[in-house]
């Protein structure tokens, strides 16, 4: 995955990610100018410095042209995941929605057998996900994922891109029964994942076999703290998604809500990840609630690594996904 610095740097911006390290030296201490630690990969230790050493679009580009960079993004770094990953990619629609299936070779069609369904990430607003967290996957599970290309925020706020996702989870669920659907997303893309199975419990509708919840936030309530020590999006996205929706609502924001009905969840971040913190603190309001919720924190790398970054950590990242995943569709027979 190898693109122009510049535009990887401003894709990790609108994902929400910001550098591991600070460009210049700050007046206090803190977890942006701390050395990198001696547990990352050498590649991972570059890839970190490489992206700290550059420096921020000021201002942000508008959207549409945002939106241009970040789509050159995923052709740019879906090619060759295409080609080491041997997967086959269909743009199609499934219930009037734009989708992307990605078929694992030796897969033809979704058929009646199991599938992923994956919610992309880029802040509600922009598609860094559609291509890079969903190759890997299919691939290393040999499970077709269909990534939903939901309508984006501001011009479409909530609900319109959780209606999008119920509506491919229903027809898909229309061919198989929902335990032999997984949900998963990386940041707005693991928010919009949890809001769709809070949704789901809401209309009294069977839980799919698993939920993958990676760098999120389930409580648009309130900060963390690793918020207030970590670099993130210097605007707030979010504001746009939510639109009048008060932010306690319990399907915006599950923690609200009952969530002990949820399905087995894995949830992963990383110590350097802005959203380290709501991530954390839903996987432990899951644990409570009694559901089978596992908590994977790779180490000095920021958020969604493995969206954008080509180093073992991120190999490692999509091994632990792609694997329970598929281990969760397969104990649901």
């Amino acid at each position: 995955m190898i693109m122009n610095r510049k535009t990887l740097l401003l894709a990790m911006l609108l994902a929400g990610a910001a550098p591991a390290v600070a460009q210049e030296a700050p007046p206090v201490r803190d977890m942006q100018s701390w050395p990198l630690p001696e547990t990352l990969s050498p590649e991972g230790r570059a890839a970190v410095a490489a992206l700290a050493a550059q420096k921020m679009p000021d201002p942000v580009p508008p959207i549409a042209e945002v939106r241009k960079l970040i789509d050159m993004m995923q052709a740019g770094m879906g090619a060759p995941l295409e080609k080491r990953y041997e997967v086959r990619i269909e743009n199609g629609a499934i219930a009037g929605v734009p989708v992307r299936i990605v078929y694992p070779k030796g897969v033809d069609t979704l058929g009646t057998g199991p599938v992923l369904l994956n919610l992309h990430g880029g802040g509600f607003a922009v598609d860094s996900g559609s291509l890079t967290e969903t190759i890997p996957i299919a691939a290393r599970s040999g499970i077709p994922v269909v990534a939903v290309l939901y309508r984006l925020s501001p011009e479409n706020p909530y609900p319109a891109a959780l209606d999008d996702a119920l509506a491919v989870y229903r027809a898909l669920e229309k061919e198989r029964t929902a335990r032999r659907i997984a949900v998963f997303g990386t940041s707005a893309g693991a928010a919009l994942s949890g809001q769709l199975v809070a949704k789901l419990a809401s209309l009294g509708r069977p839980m799919p076999a698993a939920l993958g919840y990676f760098s999120g936030n389930a409580d648009l309530t309130k900060r963390g703290d690793s918020e207030s020590w970590m670099p993130g999006p210097p605007f707030d996205w979010v504001a746009d998604y939510v639109g009048k929706t008060p932010v306690t609502d319990p399907v915006i924001s599950p923690i609200h809500g009952d969530v002990s009905g949820f399905p087995p969840t894995l949830l992963l971040s990383s110590t350097r990840d802005f959203l380290l913190s709501p991530t954390a603190i839903f996987a432990r309001k899951l644990t409570e609630k009694g559901v089978d919720a596992r908590l994977v924190v790779f180490d000095g790398l920021p958020h969604a690594f493995w969206g954008y970054m080509d180093i073992p950590e991120t190999d490692e990242a999509n091994e632990l996904i792609a694997r329970f995943l598929k281990d969760k569709l397969a104990a649901a027979k």
